[in-house]
């Protein structure tokens, strides 16, 4: 080589390591990923431009997300783009972004923008979930999460929120019950592959079920009535023992409905209950004794009475009472299937002719379920909650952090609701065929429930087990009071963590504009344009005034749409697919005296095949689990680190509450499964 080529070849080379230190000082190599939403009509064709700012507020080029011949923003997908900082850019902490109306389909929802800084190895995001309107400018920050009062793009917020309540209407689908979406909002709909997955599985339970179907109509025995389990959609749990005492006491605690049993302390004036009818029961105790020893346990379901029912059918309105023997079991002990004692309401025995005392039970559970269905399951769950997130969207900006912290919890639960009332609870729809009360009876019991209902009681896992007396010392086996209060501590955690990050003192509550009004239009009378929710924490000063309110309110809402739901839907085939259970409807009238029943008398009550296999197919539809578990979020909201950590915390916590509950089932002889945090997905989706 000679002299003169090196020396070009060693002035070159300064060059090349000339401009990599210029680079290093100076530039920053940029790599941006911009993630389009995976919903309907999310991609755009249209111009997409960025400006990104560092925290001395510089700013980059304007950046044209949009590459020649290239297919860019399409739904649910992720594109990335290259850029090149110069002048000395700092770290990105801002995006500016926005688009032009051009081609067919210009409208967009922008996921989230990922900012790679390859020169200085570190990544910053940018959540947006939000449909980008044309020729708007929006602005957000790192990790888009912040108190309104702090935020230097109010005017942006209070937009978005005006948009939102256009969209998000409230509307009283069910007379006096609770608020529901007038309608529902595209964004809210299922996705294709979950709609399809329901149909697909709906039509695959009506196969199974078919040849069933093409035999006989009625049941010729109990006998005949279990056979179609094994060859269709499998046995329910309570096939072996569903006429023992022993089940019968232990649904109160571990079944779909575990939340009304309550320790006796009186008995009721009319429950026509004696000490000498009931001592033969009571292990050598009187029953002032086994009271005082905190030994008898009651539930009343008044609420059930004067409830109208479709085509005049009867619906009891009960009273039981159990008692808890040396074994730890709740035995049933007496039940009362009207309200009003007399001659034509006795009170049933477990001494009276077993068939007598087995029909008795059924239309205690026949009641029972008819309160399941329609205040723990639908009421207290589905619909109390479809007006929290109506109301979160009218209030809380997407860049708020308790909207981050609550939105993973209403994934299809609008969606769910509105296909739910159109095929379910339609006139002569599922609930007429195979319920007692009928859609009209449903919604009545709901409206009254609704009248019930107190956030700072029976949202609060807690306080709703306190209220009814049965903590551990009192009622040792409770699997649903374990897990529950177990799970529910395990959210307040989670979520007291992040609202202590973004409210370090009670005076950011106080200012928080937004939270106060979510509160306000909650507990606004429903007829006024609110929720009507009674007992959300604050009352005492109308509003939110410490973060420890925030934190039941948050915490409760959560934990009604985890485990309040799951505690009270995923059980539903192994309740009611076997009628003589936990029979959601009955024919004839209920039994009026102590005279001896037939055997044959069970098969007469109970609905024919037709009903019975409607039953097993839709409750088999309902105990599916569709989405994610608890805790791991389908879509991500919260990039903070600190809400990052405070998730992942959570998750920990929960896989440790999930192997003790796998641990104790292993040494049960009836399993609890329904509440181990595996198994609860984050949201109301079915």
């Amino acid at each position: 080589m000679s002299v003169r080529s090196k020396v070009a070849e060693t002035l070159s080379a300064m060059g090349r390591i000339w401009s990599h230190l210029r680079h290093d000082e100076t530039d920053r190599e940029l790599i941006i990923h911009v993630t389009t939403g995976d919903r309907k009509r999310a991609g755009t064709d249209a111009n997409v431009w960025l400006i990104l700012y560092d925290e001395k507020d510089q700013a980059t080029d304007t950046l044209k997300l949009n590459r020649t011949l290239k297919n860019d923003h399409e739904r649910g997908a992720t594109c990335t783009f290259f850029a090149c900082s110069g002048n000395g850019f700092g770290q990105p902490i801002k995006a500016e972004f926005w688009r032009d109306s051009f081609g067919l389909g210009h409208n967009w929802f922008l996921e989230r923008i990922v900012v790679e800084d390859k020169t200085h190895g570190s990544e910053h995001i940018f959540p947006v979930h939000r449909w980008v309107r044309p020729e708007r400018h929006y602005i957000i920050y790192e990790y888009d999460c912040c108190l309104p009062q702090e935020d230097e793009f109010q005017e942006q917020r209070r937009t978005e929120l005006k948009e939102y309540r256009r969209l998000y209407q409230y509307e009283q689908h069910v007379v006096n019950g609770p608020v529901q979406i007038k309608q529902l909002p595209e964004d809210e709909q299922f996705t294709e592959d979950y709609k399809w997955d329901i149909v697909k599985c709906k039509g695959r339970f009506m196969l199974d079920t078919k040849l069933i179907r093409w035999t006989t109509d009625k049941w010729e025995s109990i006998c005949d009535l279990k056979k179609c389990y094994k060859y269709s959609l499998g046995e329910p749990a309570c096939l072996e023992y569903w006429n023992e005492d022993r089940w019968f006491g232990l649904q109160r605690v571990q079944g779909v409905n575990p939340v009304l049993i309550k320790l006796c302390t009186i008995i009721p004036e009319n429950f026509g209950v004696t000490a000498d009818m009931v001592e033969p029961f009571l292990e050598g105790l009187t029953l002032a004794e086994a009271i005082q020893n905190k030994k008898i346990f009651i539930i009343d379901l008044e609420i059930l009475q004067g409830i109208n029912c479709k085509d005049d059918r009867l619906l009891c309105a009960p009273l039981a009472l159990f008692f808890l023997n040396k074994h730890k079991e709740l035995m049933p002990i007496a039940i009362q299937l009207f309200q009003e004692k007399g001659p034509d309401n006795p009170v049933f025995l477990p001494s009276d002719p077993p068939t007598t005392w087995l029909t008795a039970k059924m239309y205690y559970s026949n009641a029972d379920a008819m309160f399941h269905q329609s205040c723990t399951h639908l009421g207290f769950t589905h619909l109390l909650m479809e007006g929290v997130v109506i109301c979160t969207h009218r209030n809380l900006s997407n860049s708020h952090p308790l909207f981050k912290l609550l939105a993973p919890h209403f994934l299809f639960l609008l969606a769910i609701n509105t296909r739910g009332l159109e095929k379910l609870i339609s006139p002569g729809g599922w609930v007429d065929k195979t319920m007692t009360i009928g859609r009209k009876g449903m919604f009545e019991l709901i409206a009254k429930g609704m009248s019930r209902w107190h956030m700072n009681v029976h949202g609060i896992v807690p306080n709703e087990i306190k209220s009814r007396g049965v903590e551990c010392d009192v009622l040792p086996h409770y699997p649903y009071r374990d897990d529950a209060f177990l799970i529910y501590h395990t959210i307040r955690k989670y979520v007291s963590k992040v609202v202590h990050r973004f409210y370090d003192t009670d005076e950011k509550v106080i200012n928080d504009y937004e939270l106060q009004q979510w509160r306000a239009e909650m507990v606004k009378d429903r007829k006024l344009g609110g929720c009507g929710f009674l007992g959300v924490p604050g009352e005492e000063n109308n509003r939110f005034t410490n973060t420890e309110e925030v934190v039941d309110s948050i915490t409760s809402i959560i934990s009604t749409c985890s485990l309040g739901h799951a505690a009270a839907n995923f059980q539903q085939y192994d309740e009611y697919a076997f009628p003589p259970n936990y029979p959601g409807i009955l024919y004839g009238e209920p039994p009026k005296d102590k005279s001896p029943l037939p055997d044959s008398d069970i098969l007469n009550r109970i609905p024919n095949k037709e009903t019975t296999l409607d039953i097993m197919v839709i409750t088999k539809l309902l105990s599916m689990r569709a989405t994610k578990s608890l805790g791991d979020f389908e879509s991500q909201f919260m990039f903070h680190p600190a809400c990052v950590q405070a998730a992942e915390e959570f998750r920990e916590e929960l896989a440790q509450i999930s192997r003790q509950i796998k641990l104790r089932n292993r040494s049960q002889a009836f399993t609890y499964e329904w509440l181990d945090p595996e198994f609860i997905p984050n949201a109301i989706s079915i």
